[in-house]
């Protein structure tokens, strides 16, 4: 797994995650023959991949440009050298240990999904015509949506057509790599959500609330709103309601008699900066951390800039998203409510 662990690592680096997704569940194998290569008794070697039926049958299907970048990731880290392995193909094989659990209700909706993706990833990229597929996205994305509910997860596309897939990738989303980078970053959540097995640990790191109900309800907010922003005025709110979840979280941890503020100065209602750094200066003193009082900081920095930045992006407003969830996160885990729960005997 070590080998494609590396290639995935570079296929996302070139902006093609959806390769490195395609691959995550498979291993490789290289198988020399006794043919020479360009170098001194280099010999002519393939890189066999082994893949579960679901991935099997989309990696067999792609095309020579994508079985190139899969080849050429894996050269960057294995290339040719005299005396060794030359790497000069890639060529798919069905992982057959996998055949017995291909029938679950979870392999199915994740085949759904990866269907989905790849025919949003088709026709952004040069692919079918929307109107010659749109039918079919639709009934899928209500059969997905459904399976969804059922295990209590939500749909993270809010797409209800490819028109309305089309309207944001044809004005944010420019190139390509962006467009399959915003794919894959969509999806891959609920895709590993899915692949959690029903009763198996989940990290309340990434997965559970903070029990805040107003930040909890905040931060689902900010992630609809960022899916759906198609104008500079919403980036521009993505920023507003950053600002007001930081401002909110600081009201909610803030104490005045606990946290006296670095400067002296009181902290009005509205002053995310001060109660936020007096919270972490007090749960959290030391110059070892300094940095979260200073990121909590730049992130209402970052908030209240992109609220007022007349060109705004889906870029600056994903990273000012991004920022805030992760201030939450420190907050959450400086207060003690991700410490492990003791298991009740």
């Amino acid at each position: 797994m070590e080998a494609l662990d590396s290639v995935a690592r570079i296929l996302r680096h070139r902006g093609r995650p959806d390769l490195a997704d395609l691959l995550s569940r498979s291993h490789s194998h290289f198988e020399e023959s006794n043919q020479y290569g360009s170098l001194l008794n280099s010999t002519l070697t393939t890189v066999e991949i082994s893949a579960p039926i679901d991935e099997y049958d989309r990696l067999k299907a792609l095309g020579d440009n994508d079985r190139s970048a899969i080849l050429n990731a894996f050269l960057e880290f294995l290339p040719p050298k005299a005396h060794g392995p030359e790497l000069s193909r890639v060529e798919f094989f069905l992982d057959t240990t996998t055949l017995v659990e291909s029938g679950s209700d979870s392999d199915s909706l994740l085949r759904e999904i990866e269907s989905q993706r790849t025919l949003m990833a088709d026709v952004a990229t040069g692919g079918p015509r929307i109107q010659e597929v749109d039918a079919q996205y639709m009934a899928r994305r209500a059969l997905i949506s459904k399976q969804l509910v059922e295990r209590g997860l939500e749909d993270p596309n809010p797409f209800n057509s490819l028109w309305d897939w089309y309207a944001k990738w044809s004005k944010d989303l420019g190139s390509y790599q962006l467009r399959r980078e915003y794919l894959s970053s969509m999806y891959k959540p609920v895709i590993d959500q899915v692949r959690t097995p029903p009763g198996a640990a989940r990290h309340p790191l990434f997965e559970a609330g903070t029990g805040w109900t107003a930040i909890d309800k905040g931060q689902v907010s900010i992630r609809k709103l960022l899916a759906s922003a198609n104008t500079t005025e919403q980036f521009q709110s993505v920023g507003l309601f950053c600002r007001e979840l930081l401002i909110t979280l600081g009201q909610t941890v803030f104490d005045a008699s606990k946290h006296p503020t670095t400067d002296g100065q009181k902290a009005s209602a509205t002053d995310a900066k001060r109660m936020l750094e007096a919270y972490f200066a007090a749960e959290a003193p030391g110059a070892p951390n300094e940095g979260l009082r200073k990121h909590a900081r730049a992130a209402f920095d970052l908030a209240n800039d992109l609220q007022h930045r007349r060109t705004a992006t889906f870029r600056q407003a994903a990273l000012c998203a991004e920022a805030t969830t992760s201030v939450v996160n420190l907050i959450a885990i400086v207060s003690g409510r991700r410490d492990p729960q003791p298991s009740v005997v």
